[in-house]
């Protein structure tokens, strides 16, 4: 799996990641600001907000599982390092989108690794946000040891950061979207943070030789 791919925007990488290939991950510098001016508050949440807020906390929880595999699963120091500050900054940001939900009469709901509950037909099923691993592809994580399982958590978590990176554009792509102090900086510093993880997951890649 040796290799790179030039810089691309978040969709891209997201298409090429999930096809395994451990490519030259980019990104851009940021979802462009509303051509409104600086974000303001609003009274009632936009669905758009919303659904946002409460796609990423499910995504989160994705990331928090993965996380917490390091120490039983003989990752390296460094990855060690990475899954911790991952840890800690996630549950935080989990913490902040469940209070602006229930601020704004929403409900906040649990975190859920296996993605957002959903409703079709009057079948319930699981929806995965962009990026989100798969039930198999949790398993293989989960099956791995040492060098194995750092590279398959870092093809794995720059996946998922691609993908949040995906639901930020499409935040900012809906109409009335993303224009809340809160979401808009929520929304904007996770792009930057997931953005600067990606590069600093793909160093590590390359630095393992893949």
């Amino acid at each position: 799996m040796k290799g790179s791919v030039p810089r691309r925007c978040a969709a891209g990488l997201l298409v090429a990641l999930a096809a395994c290939a451990p490519s030259r991950a980019g990104t851009s510098s940021g979802p462009a600001p509303s051509p409104s001016g600086p974000p303001t508050s609003t009274r009632t949440a936009n669905p758009a907000d919303v659904s946002f807020m409460s796609g990423m906390i499910h995504h989160h929880a994705q990331a928090l599982e993965m996380c917490r595999m390091a120490p039983t699963h003989g990752a390296s120091e460094g990855l060690r390092t990475l899954c911790e500050r991952i840890i800690v900054s996630q549950t935080d940001e989990i913490a902040l989108m469940q209070l602006w939900l229930r601020d704004h009469g929403e409900p906040a709901p649990d975190p859920s690794a296996a993605g957002m509950p959903m409703m079709e037909g009057g079948v319930g099923h699981m929806m995965l946000m962009p990026g989100m691993l798969d039930r198999e592809e949790m398993a293989e994580l989960d099956r791995a040891r040492g060098r194995e399982w750092d590279r398959l958590f870092l093809i794995g978590m720059i996946k998922h950061h691609a993908g949040a990176l995906v639901m930020v554009d499409e935040l900012f792509a809906a109409g009335g979207a993303g224009v809340d102090n809160d979401v808009y900086k929520f929304a904007s510093d996770t792009y930057a943070d997931q953005g600067s993880e990606i590069d600093r997951m793909q160093n590590m890649l390359e630095a393992m030789g893949f």
